[in-house]
């Protein structure tokens, strides 16, 4: 069995947190990765401030203020502010925050390019030290396909599949179910921006995205097929109206290349918000061998072990600990690039076919 190492580097130095929103993505993913990984939650503000109070009593964090303003004057020099508000809320907070600040954005980067156009601008300006959470990039199952592919132990990599076929509870998230853009905007660009992390920006894309006929959801289907040339295949398939239970459920990403083969289940997506236990499997061909697939045993999950590594990396590049700030804003810009074309393609449609008459 090949050692593997998956979990997210800490900083030496742990910085302060200052949390602005109080949602559920904070209190189901944040704050437990926080305080699994020993980070100092400093304090939390939230519009409606009895959620921010609820959050502090269930997970310690000590002070809770009234407002953005409050919160930006309290903090210490050092401290991150972790944005987990709506993204048309994103500026408007960007610009309270002090010049040269670290800050951690949650995904996406803006309902639209020229958001997030605006993001990047305010960003820059500013000189903050920002990083937007597409935390998939640092999943342990992603961490352990990254090392396996970077050693070279599936040789070179010519297939990344992306299959989701879930029942997704959307009434669980209020806020995002009556999006205009739901299903790429807040789910695939999840794995537009890993497989972007791999394979780097794709030259096109081609893409549908549907809705369901019995449910109020502007989209809760996509297939994306990321363009990368003749040879390099990146395709993602969801599907969030399997409401057929369990038994076909499925959620995984499957690596393919010229030496072997990696897939990771992601068990989180399936029965959600329950969940069920992530697989991680690898196969490595070896002569004329029949081959055979290996299981790696992984202690975490997506959630919350890939917010460990986003806020993790952060602190890191902040600290001068490492030259590298995975999901900076500068790259995903990218990912929102090809989010802006994917929806610019399904609604173009694909060619026409002249039927003969």
């Amino acid at each position: 069995m090949i050692h593997i190492p998956y979990e997210s580097v800490l900083p030496k130095t742990k910085l302060p947190i200052v949390i602005i929103g109080a949602g559920g993505i904070v209190k189901d993913a944040h704050l437990p990765a926080y305080r699994k990984a020993g980070f100092e939650v400093y304090g939390i503000v939230n519009r409606t401030r009895a959620k921010a109070e609820a959050l502090a009593a269930e997970f310690g964090i000590p002070r809770v203020f009234g407002t953005l303003t409050e919160a930006v004057a309290s903090a210490p020099p050092s401290a991150v502010f972790d944005i987990t508000i709506m993204p048309d809320q994103f500026v408007q907070t960007l610009e309270a925050l002090p010049d040269g600040a670290a800050v951690l954005i949650q995904k996406p980067m803006g309902d639209d390019y020229r958001q997030s156009r605006t993001i990047l601008d305010t960003c820059r300006k500013k000189g903050l030290v920002a990083a937007v959470n597409c935390q998939l990039r640092q999943a342990p199952f992603v961490n352990t396909a990254r090392w396996l592919i970077n050693e070279g132990y599936i040789g070179e990599l010519y297939d990344i599949e992306v299959k989701v076929t879930v029942q997704t509870p959307w009434h669980l998230f209020p806020h995002v179910m009556v999006h205009p853009r739901l299903e790429i905007q807040y789910h695939s660009i999840h794995y537009i921006d890993l497989i972007r992390s791999f394979l780097g920006n794709p030259r096109a894309v081609y893409a549908k995205t549907l809705r369901h006929p019995a449910k109020q959801l502007s989209s809760s289907r996509t297939t994306l097929l990321l363009d990368y040339g003749d040879a390099l295949r990146a395709v993602v398939n969801t599907n969030h109206d399997h409401d057929f239970g369990l038994h076909h459920q499925e959620s995984h990403i499957k690596w393919e290349g010229t030496r072997g083969a990696i897939k990771a289940k992601m068990g989180l997506l399936m029965d959600y918000p329950n969940g069920v236990p992530d697989q991680f499997e690898y196969c490595v061909l070896k002569g004329e061998e029949t081959p055979r697939w290996e299981e790696v045993p992984i202690a975490g999950s997506w959630f919350p072990d890939a917010f460990i590594g986003s806020m993790g990396s952060l602190m890191r590049y902040k600290n001068g600990e490492t030259d590298e700030l995975p999901a900076a804003v500068e790259d995903v810009i990218h990912t929102m690039a090809v989010v802006e074309a994917a929806y610019n393609s399904s609604d173009s449609g694909g060619t026409t076919i002249q039927y003969l008459r």
